[in-house]
Order: C-alpha cells, then sequence, then structure tokens
C-alpha cells in the first residue's frame, strides 16, 4: 500500500549532507514542511537551500541520537555511510514513536520511497517494487515519464488547479457531499471552461468555474 504523508508544517531531521541528503531534501521541499539538515559537510546544492532559508542547517558530527530529544521532529531520515549510527538512529526514533527511515536499510525503516513522476507538483505517479530493487523503480520511472508525458496535458494541470480552487470555496457554501461532487463535476465537464483553457486564459476559466459555483442551487 503505498501511502502520501500529509507533512505540511512537519518537523523533519535529515542526517547527512551529500546526494543521498539532497535527494531526500528535493522529495519533501515543496511539501510545506519545516527541514533542519544535521551534518559535519554538506554539498554545494544544500548549502545554497541552507543560505536561501530553504532548509536550516546545523553543522555538527552526529555522534550520539539526542538530537532527537532535542528537536523533537516527526520524521528523521539519516543518509549516511555509518551504518551502525544509522541503525542507533532508526532504534531510538521508534522508542519514541517517531517516523524514521534509513537510505541504507529501508527493510527496518517505516515507509519506503517509490520513484515519482512529478507533473507541476500537481500529479505525482509512484513506481514501486516494494523496496525490492529500487534502482528498476527509477530504470521504469524513467521509461513510463516520456509516456505519462503524452498523456497528461497543461489542460489538465490547469483543471486541477481550478478545482483546487472551487473545493475550498464549494467546503463553505454547499453543505452537501454529493451536491458539491455535482457542481465540481460539472465544472470539469463546462464546454465554456474548457475552451479557455486551451485558449490559456486560465484566470477567466476560474472566473467562470467560480461563477458556476456561486450560482449552483
Amino acid at each position: 500500500m503505498i501511502i502520501d504523508l500529509n507533512l505540511q508544517d512537519k518537523k523533519i531531521i535529515i542526517i547527512g549532507g551529500g546526494n543521498e541528503a539532497q535527494k531526500r531534501i528535493n522529495s519533501i521541499i515543496k511539501q510545506g514542511c519545516n527541514i533542519t539538515v544535521i551534518s559535519d559537510s554538506v554539498n554545494s546544492h544544500i548549502s545554497k537551500l541552507a543560505k536561501a532559508k530553504k532548509i536550516i542547517l546545523k553543522k555538527q558530527k552526529i555522534t550520539n541520537t539526542k538530537f532527537l530529544s532535542e528537536f523533537k521532529p516527526n520524521l528523521v531520515i539519516t543518509t549516511t555511510n555509518d551504518k551502525k549510527m544509522n541503525q542507533k538512529i532508526i532504534n531510538q526514533a521508534k522508542k519514541k514513536k517517531i517516523i524514521s527511515y534509513s537510505s541504507d536499510n529501508p527493510d527496518d525503516s517505516d515507509f519506503s520511497n517509490p520513484a515519482i513522476i512529478d507533473f507541476e507538483n500537481m500529479i505525482q505517479i509512484a513506481i514501486f517494487t516494494g523496496g525490492r530493487s529500487p534502482v528498476m523503480s527509477k530504470k521504469i520511472k524513467d521509461r513510463s515519464e516520456k509516456l505519462f508525458k503524452k498523456i497528461i496535458t497543461k489542460e489538465d494541470i490547469a483543471q486541477i488547479k481550478i478545482q483546487e480552487v472551487t473545493r475550498k470555496i464549494a467546503k463553505e457554501t454547499i453543505p452537501i457531499q454529493e451536491q458539491r461532487k455535482e457542481c465540481l463535476r460539472s465544472i470539469i465537464c463546462d464546454n465554456e471552461i474548457d475552451q479557455l483553457i486551451k485558449d490559456g486564459q486560465a484566470k477567466k476559466a476560474e472566473k467562470r468555474a467560480i461563477t458556476i459555483l456561486r450560482n449552483w442551487k
């Protein structure tokens, strides 16, 4: 079972500052979480993120698990080359009921990382082998991405953005769930909205969708 964790405003600790840490940062940085990287050295990409204040960087070498009590994270990811320390972190995190992941030991981690095909952070498609072969997940992802780019259009992305806006308004103005669904479906099927999106007039399409919503009975 693949689960998408809600990391909005959650505290994430990433141990390590190399390419593996960079990969994990890139996979969650758009999710509105608070990321702290702890490492005595980091690569240039992570350093730039810290300077831009997109993450917090604590330059120190991890020799124990005291940081778990200090920072009280919701999730910890360890990416170091020290397998014994990685395992200590996972074990202690489990005792403290903190979700944990180790790049060198996915079998003992609380979750696995599928290969993700991402479209403007609006659509994510996961390629997952259940941890059996991350290399094959990546290979299949690269092959599948070309196919999905032909299937998922800019118009689809625009419709999702409109749906995101109208769903928020619908929850406030239409109390019955089935009626909300019916209204949102009518917006997706509206020919005028569809044509406005194709013509590159996304704002007008959004206004048209809100008008339909406001007039819904």
